[in-house]
């Protein structure tokens, strides 16, 4: 089969503007973008969304810019709106035990609802309880019981008074407490220097006197504290029968306002019971009191803080269920946090700085979250495996030793949570979660694969005409037309190097339509056009090809040794790709080789200066291989080869300039001269067949860079495999260069049609050819078969001597 010509063409997929059945993407937008080439992606995201079993977690896997984010954000959105509200998430001060804060289900709306009606029911109890505790017939009955009491008291510091006057002692009250001194007959207080001067008899009756005294007033005591005690529980009591009415209430005014049944209601029903007896036991802070009023109003703010309701999540104003992107996946962001106020060198909190995370907030929703930002917290990522074992988020706070000062610390309630979990990673990420974490992994189950590319059809470029519309009422910028359209699609078709395929990386095509739209805007345009479109290329290649431009300038001033015109042997010029990861391009090297007789076989010199990767040695060997299949007949062969790239020194990968090393190794062989101005480029596998290999329009294009600075004469061009025809995807100056006769571009099927475009003569072999057959003389291969032949004789000659 001879080398073929291809057509101007065929190195381009050039689409018709008017296939699109639109004058410009603004009559577009009425349409809701698609997944645009996903529909297997979207299948598995609608299976997962829809499983309400455990461990049915969606993990997404794609490139950056596939729309992974997006696309399944959309989605879920849209399945939540068909889902219920789920309910408020409340913590309450625990009576019990206030350093573990209950939770409290509410329905939503109601949690906000709940802490409306405490509130206002702690404003009630400041204006009424003073009230009902100053009206006239609680002071006339709590009159008659401290008048009872006084009366009875009274009686007794009568008697004990009397007692005192028998013995010289007089006897009154000073700040709450009882005091005597010593008198005289006419009854006036003795000062020290006068009970000194009694003498020692009537000092000694003073002495007992004050004993029995002493004991008389123990008693006393003994007497009128139970009696104070009842006092005191009678007035309790009393403000207790009171207050309670209006309690009981208000109680009934909360319970009444939130008839709907809930899950929690014994435990709200536990916690208003218990609010109403703390407010029993805490009467006397309601009254105001003398000398003491700033101690008693913290003490009154203080309680009634303890009714207040800590609305952690609040669903009043959601309409379906919760659709949350986390992209800080920290601790205290996932799971909650507590927050603290340092008062006096200590760092004091209670249930309301409880905080809720983002897995509370998504309760009975879509929680989003990439794993690549959940790695970078291994204490996230450990609390998340637990979570996925029990479904249930417990707020930890730091340890003690991890905050600057003392603490007060809460552990809150555990609560259980029902939320769907989409977790989106590169594939690379993925399998190696499967193979170093399978207990994670088994949790996602339902795996969502986003394609790199697609089928391009009429469908597809439809719905990446509507993508476009959407992104260009997203930026406010003008509006592309139809063949503005074709030229972005031919890119993606570009960016994937594949005429029947597009790229699914709409990231970069979003980039490309608002780099054309400031194009079209500095042109003073009001719609874009393919100028503008290629302008946006232009000034893309422009900022990244820098180095592109400083190896071609190389070749273009001797530095790299790059032949352009007439023939040579031993030697031709490959092809390589350079990936700098955000702009690849391609570059030409010379690919040479050195033949003579020997044992050694085809040594490749990268390889043994490990300069070469795996992929590039398999090649090597592989050549190595078919050289034997060739040349079976004369075996075995007494041969020494080496290869090279000349003037590479960051090391080769890859093993697509294994047919250019065989060609050179042929043409060293035969002494057959190769054609220099038309550059090589396939992998040839052990049949002499050419296989098809990657950044083919990066090669070409900077195989024609290279040769259009040195001035096109029509000698230039190309070979590729055959099998690369629908990679093409050719810049439209190369195309015009075909078509005027400047460069060709020749497609091989196998190495006879290689080697005989770039000799120039018969090869002498097709892949159908039987092995064991001699080549014809007059043919390259029948020229290298004579030199083997040669080799091996001369090796016989050194050997006998």
């Amino acid at each position: 089969m001879p080398c073929q010509a291809l057509e101007p063409h065929q190195l381009r997929l050039q689409i018709d503007p008017t296939t699109l059945a639109f004058a410009d993407t603004s009559e577009l937008l009425s349409q809701p973008v698609p997944w645009i080439g996903q529909a297997r992606a979207e299948q598995a995201a609608r299976f997962g969304l829809a499983m309400d079993q455990p461990d049915y977690h969606l993990f997404v896997l794609g490139e950056v810019g596939s729309g992974r984010s997006s696309l399944l954000a959309q989605l879920a959105r849209e399945v939540a709106t068909d889902r219920p509200v789920p309910p408020d998430l409340c913590y309450l001060h625990n009576f019990d035990a206030p350093e573990r804060p209950r939770a409290l289900r509410m329905p939503p709306g109601q949690g906000r609802e709940l802490r409306q009606l405490m509130q206002r029911l702690c404003r009630t109890l400041e204006q009424e309880i003073p009230q009902r505790l100053d009206a006239d017939d609680f002071k006339s009955e709590s009159d008659r019981i401290e008048a009872t009491f006084k009366s009875e008291e009274s009686r007794a510091f009568s008697e004990l008074e009397a007692f005192a006057e028998q013995r010289r002692f007089r006897l009154y009250r000073e700040s709450g407490h009882l005091v005597f001194t010593l008198v005289d007959a006419d009854g006036k207080a003795m000062t020290a220097d006068e009970a000194r001067t009694l003498s020692r008899e009537r000092r000694t009756e003073m002495d007992l006197a004050e004993q029995e005294l002493r004991n008389e007033i123990t008693g006393f005591l003994e007497k009128t504290r139970p009696m104070a005690r009842v006092m005191q529980e009678a007035l309790n009591a009393l403000r207790r029968q009171v207050v309670k009415p209006l309690l009981d209430h208000e109680m009934q005014e909360i319970r009444s306002k939130l008839r709907k049944q809930i899950k929690d209601t014994v435990k709200l029903n536990q916690h208003l019971d218990q609010v109403q007896h703390d407010v029993l036991d805490h009467l006397e802070l309601f009254l105001p009191q003398e000398g003491s009023e700033p101690d008693r109003q913290l003490a009154l703010s203080e309680l009634l803080s303890r009714y207040q309701v800590n609305v952690a999540v609040d669903n009043a104003a959601r309409e379906g269920a919760p659709v949350l992107v986390e992209d800080n996946p920290v601790v205290h962001a996932l799971f909650g946090s507590v927050d603290y106020r340092a008062e006096e060198d200590v760092l004091m909190t209670d249930f309301s700085r409880v905080r809720a995370g983002s897995l509370l907030r998504a309760h009975g929703g879509i929680l989003l979250l990439h794993l690549r930002d959940l790695l970078a917290d291994p204490l996230a990522w450990e609390k998340l495996r637990r979570f996925l074992r029990h479904g249930r988020v417990e707020i930890e706070e730091p340890a003690a030793a991890q905050l600057p000062m003392p603490a007060v610390t809460l552990r809150p309630q555990p609560v259980d949570v029902d939320v769907k979990l989409i977790l989106i990673g590169t594939p690379e990420l993925y399998y190696a979660l499967q193979e170093e974490d399978p207990e994670f992994a088994r949790h996602f189950r339902a795996k969502v694969d986003f394609a790199d590319s697609f089928a391009a059809d009429a469908e597809s470029r439809q719905a990446a005409a509507i993508f476009v519309a959407h992104t260009c009422r997203k930026f406010g910028i003008p509006h592309f037309s139809a063949s503005a359209m074709a030229a972005l699609l031919e890119d993606a078709h570009r960016e994937v190097d594949d005429q029947t395929r597009q790229s699914a990386r709409f990231a970069r095509t979003e980039a490309l339509v608002v780099e054309s739209a400031a194009a079209c805007r500095g042109r003073g345009g009001k719609r874009v056009e393919p100028i503008d479109v290629d302008a946006a290329l232009e000034g893309r290649r422009l900022r990244h090809d820098h180095p592109a431009q400083r190896l071609r300038e190389g070749i273009r001033l001797g530095d790299r040794l790059i032949s352009l015109q007439g023939a040579g042997v031993g030697q031709v010029n490959g092809l390589t790709q350079i990936d700098l990861g955000d702009w690849r391009f391609g570059l030409p090297v010379r690919v040479s080789a050195r033949t003579h007789a020997g044992h050694d076989g085809v040594v490749a010199i990268e390889r043994e200066v490990a300069m070469s990767g795996p992929i590039h040695d398999k090649g090597v060997l592989i050549l190595q291989g078919l050289l034997g299949a060739l040349f079976s007949h004369v075996a075995p062969l007494a041969l020494t080869a080496s290869i090279v790239f000349e003037q590479e020194y960051q090391g080769i990968e890859g093993d697509s300039a294994s047919c250019a090393e065989l060609l050179a190794l042929l043409s060293s062989l035969a002494g057959t001269p190769l054609v220099q101005g038309i550059a090589v480029t396939g992998a040839i596998n052990q049949h002499g067949e050419i296989m098809p290999v990657g950044g083919i329009n990066e090669k070409i294009e900077g195989w024609f860079e290279v040769c259009h600075a040195a001035g096109l004469d029509g000698s230039h061009g190309v070979l590729i495999p055959s099998r690369n025809l629908r990679h093409l995807m050719l810049n439209r100056r190369l195309v015009q260069a075909v078509e005027q006769g400047l460069f060709q571009v020749h497609a091989a099927h196998d190495l006879g049609d290689a080697l005989s475009l770039l000799s120039g003569q018969a090869a002498g072999w097709t892949h159908t050819q039987p092995p064991g057959v001699p080549f014809p003389t007059d043919s390259v291969l029948g020229r290298a078969e004579q030199t083997l032949k040669a080799y091996r004789r001369a090796c016989r000659k050194a050997w006998r001597r």
